[in-house]
């Protein structure tokens, strides 16, 4: 009866549009500025007035209170093991960008009892509900319990940067996901660009060899430059789009975002599919690991 009750209570809130989009942030490589872009992205999100939360994925690792200089009692671990709610687990950042540490520990979904799970299934349907935006910042690289919940996740926003060895893993990193899931919407952006003209080679390399090799068709966000700005906010504890609003690399992902708000809302207005992120999840974590 729960569960008939829950799938209705989504099923109506999807048909008036209240259901929240689940977009992961990767990277092949850690050190391209992933947390970074996760950060700022979101709360440039914020300011043009929507709802969003983000879920530190890096687990054991995760800087996102680091960046916004807040420091966090409890972690996402806390709440499903059951030591705490999910308001508790839930902190404000600026613009009324809410926050979730991660914490460590959750290497392993074979290592999760079967009331761990349902709370994570909850702590996600309540998000949904709650926010326009569940933002993952993920631990670079490719695990088997990250690449099932990428598989689980609506869209995924690719971070590289013209390193040939960053290349190589963002390219790598979709592979992963795109074989467990052709249907994927994929987003590329190239961090820390020294030139617009790096960036743009940066992006249709990777577009290319996605097309190429798996005949899939990629979105390209743009790229970012390099700014002196972000090592400063960082020492800071001040997200840079705060501290440094006028900041090129600010301004940048100030369009960067306009433009992703304004293709968001062309889909909205698209048929209404099914609350695949939930579906997806309880299907692929249900079954654990072989």
């Amino acid at each position: 009866m729960r569960d008939q009750a829950e799938k209705l209570r989504m099923k109506m809130l999807q048909s008036q549009g209240s259901i929240g989009r689940s977009i992961a942030v990767v990277s092949g490589k850690g050190g391209v500025g992933k947390s970074n872009f996760s950060t700022n992205f979101a709360i440039n999100l914020s300011l043009q007035g929507k709802k969003v939360v983000v879920l530190d994925m890096d687990i054991g690792m995760g800087n996102i209170h680091i960046l916004i200089g807040k420091t966090a009692q409890y972690s996402f671990k806390d709440y499903l093991m059951g030591d705490a709610t999910l308001k508790d687990v839930m902190y404000e950042g600026p613009n009324n960008l809410q926050y979730i540490p991660g914490g460590s520990g959750l290497s392993s979904v074979m290592e999760w009892s079967k009331e761990m799970f349902n709370s994570l299934i909850h702590a996600f349907e309540e998000l949904q509900i709650s926010f326009d935006y569940i933002l993952f910042d993920m631990g670079a690289g490719a695990s088997n319990w990250s690449l099932d919940l990428l598989t689980s996740i609506d869209e995924i926003i690719v971070i590289s940067t013209a390193e040939p060895t960053a290349i190589t893993d963002a390219y790598s990193m979709m592979k992963y996901i795109y074989l467990k899931d052709q249907n994927k919407k994929f987003y590329l952006l190239c961090n820390r660009a020294y030139s617009k003209e790096e960036g743009q080679e940066t992006l249709y390399r990777l577009s290319n060899t996605m097309k190429k090799f798996l005949n899939k068709d990629v979105t390209i966000l743009g790229s970012l430059p390099e700014d002196p700005v972000v090592r400063k906010a960082v020492r800071e504890q001040v997200p840079f789009s705060i501290a440094y609003p006028d900041s090129p690399i600010s301004k940048t992902l100030k369009v960067i975002v306009n433009q992703f708000i304004h293709q968001d809302i062309k889909e909205v207005h698209a048929p209404v599919q099914s609350n695949t992120f939930l579906s997806k999840l309880r299907s692929i974590f249900s079954k654990g690991r072989d």
